[in-house]
């Protein structure tokens, strides 16, 4: 085992694309994985835009609808772990194509749905395709793409399919759900279609899947237990505390909690056993399903990122969440209405992705982060003094443009940060890691802005107040977002400070090519400084 910050084994990846792949081909690669970032967008983030019309269909108080999403976070969330080690092991396109027909199946299952619970149950299923098929994508990216800019642009691409796949579900399915015969069972058809394309061009586009370079290919199935289970309570907890009879002082919260943190916390120590145990002559046991020493990489930056990426999906998915709200509950604007308020998100996010690609092998990381998580804490901010009387393009219009500025930048730059400090057969399974942050983020958010909007609206209903909650409400949770947003940037000014570009500098690769050692180099841009 190296100190902290190094490869723990293996020789540097290769510096230059595969050259016997055409560039075509490698366009339409990058492209097949990114219309799966949309197809998981677009499967989440569009959904709550007819929720109103689901409920009324359904007969369903539109409060229960939001299980429609949490079910389908918390399946995803709780299994990417153990999928981003079975994609590294087993295969990344057999994960891939797998998991994207699987969601297709479950997307027409649920356009033909006649009741909520069929429904409930068909989106907590459909969790299982993302957790499948976005850390494969992360593994396929990085292993057709080395170390240069075309790895760059290829997750900067990726990273843009986030902001499409927001417009595909909120916009389109907003005017699907309107102006159809079939209403919100439509978004659902479409998903599907989306799906099975997927599905056909992983088929014909990703390279038949190697072999995993790990001499000992068992599969820690007790950890992958611990942490599943573990998710499962944590995540369900802080997407149904504030629903719950008592809220947060529930009995069976309270005990799903602890138990989840106490099979959290057993996860942590059989992994810090198991990785202890590999060095043992007589070790009988398997690898770990994540190594702890991963955390301690680049000189603790890998675990920085990793807590960025969290509270950054904490901030934002907060900020479009009850920005949503603002607009159909408070304003009772219409679903159409309230997806073209949230249409500059989509070409900003489209813009702050080409940004990066064009910027990721100059700017330093710390620049990229802090920068984007200060403008998403703007768009809370924003909201959290926004006046009703005041015109959309006040406040509405220039929190949409920088909402997305901190995810974009955080999810192309870290996981160029993490694809790099990472083995090529830990790919999938880091990228998982990422991916779980964001997806606990998000639940984590929405549950602590939930406490001030709750406490703000009850008082004004007990005090005989207005029907509905009062204004004050909403901007009590935009402050959370806010205060989300601000914290991330703090903690990368603060850690991520001398780590550099995380792109490649083609310049620097010149100079490889001259006879600087290149082990050297992955060193040292392991450990976070530059060249």
């Amino acid at each position: 085992m190296g100190s902290p910050g190094e490869l723990d084994d293996g020789p540097p990846s290769p510096t230059t694309e595969d050259p016997q792949r055409p560039t075509w081909k490698s366009v339409l690669l990058v492209l097949t994985c990114t219309l799966a970032m949309i197809l998981n967008t677009a499967s989440t983030a569009g959904l709550s835009i007819f929720f109103p019309v689901i409920g009324a269909d359904l007969s369903v108080p539109e409060e229960l609808l939001q299980w429609l999403v949490s079910a389908f976070s918390l399946s995803s969330g709780c299994f990417l772990l153990l999928f981003g080690r079975l994609a590294d092991l087993y295969g990344r396109k057999k994960m891939y194509v797998g998991g994207t027909i699987y969601l297709g199946i479950l997307h027409l299952g649920c356009g033909f749905a006649q009741n909520i619970t069929t429904l409930f149950v068909l989106r907590g299923l459909q969790g299982l395709g993302a957790a499948a098929f976005i850390p494969a994508c992360l593994g396929i990216l990085a292993h057709a793409f080395p170390p240069s800019r075309a790895r760059s642009a290829a997750f900067a691409t990726f990273s843009a399919g986030a902001p499409v796949g927001g417009a595909l579900g909120t916009q389109i399915g907003a005017v699907l759900t309107q102006y159809t015969k079939s209403t919100w069972r439509s978004s659902f058809y479409l998903l599907a279609g989306l799906s099975f394309l997927c599905a056909i061009g992983g088929l014909l586009l990703i390279e038949a899947d190697h072999p995993s370079t790990e001499p000992d290919k068992r599969v820690d199935w007790l950890g992958a237990f611990l942490v599943t289970v573990g998710l499962v309570f944590v995540v369900f907890v802080l997407s149904q505390g504030s629903l719950a009879s008592n809220g947060w002082k529930t009995g069976y919260i309270l005990a799903l909690l602890i138990i989840g943190v106490l099979f959290i916390a057993l996860f942590i120590a059989w992994q810090y056993h198991l990785e202890k145990s590999q060095s043992a002559p007589d070790n009988r046991r398997p690898p770990p399903l994540m190594k702890l020493s991963m955390w301690t990489r680049a000189k603790g930056r890998f675990a920085v990122v990793q807590v960025i990426a969290f509270l950054q999906w904490s901030s934002f998915l907060t900020w479009y969440f009850w920005a949503q709200l603002y607009y159909e509950s408070y304003l009772h604007m219409s679903p159409v209405h309230t997806a073209i308020r949230f249409l500059p998100m989509t070409i900003a996010g489209l813009a702050c992705n080409v940004f990066v690609m064009l910027v990721v092998n100059r700017m330093p990381l710390v620049v990229l982060i802090s920068s984007g998580t200060l403008l998403t804490g703007l768009a809370g901010l924003l909201f959290a003094i926004i006046q009703p009387s005041a015109p959309y393009w006040a406040y509405g219009f220039p929190s949409a443009i920088v909402s997305v500025c901190g995810a974009d930048f955080v999810f192309a730059s870290g996981t160029l940060f993490v694809a790099k400090v990472c083995l090529p057969h830990e790919q999938s399974l880091a990228g998982g890691v990422f991916q779980t942050l964001t997806q606990v983020g998000t639940a984590f958010g929405l549950a602590i802005s939930t406490i001030p909007f709750d406490s703000i609206a009850s008082a004004s209903a007990s005090g005989g107040g207005q029907d509905g909650a009062p204004l004050e409400a909403y901007k009590a949770a935009q402050w959370t977002a806010f205060g989300f947003a601000m914290f991330c940037t703090l903690l990368a000014i603060v850690f991520l400070r001398g780590v550099g570009p995380v792109g490649t500098d083609e310049r620097r690769r010149e100079g490889d090519r001259e006879g600087v050692d290149e082990t050297v180099v992955a060193k040292k841009e392991l450990e976070g400084t530059t060249s």
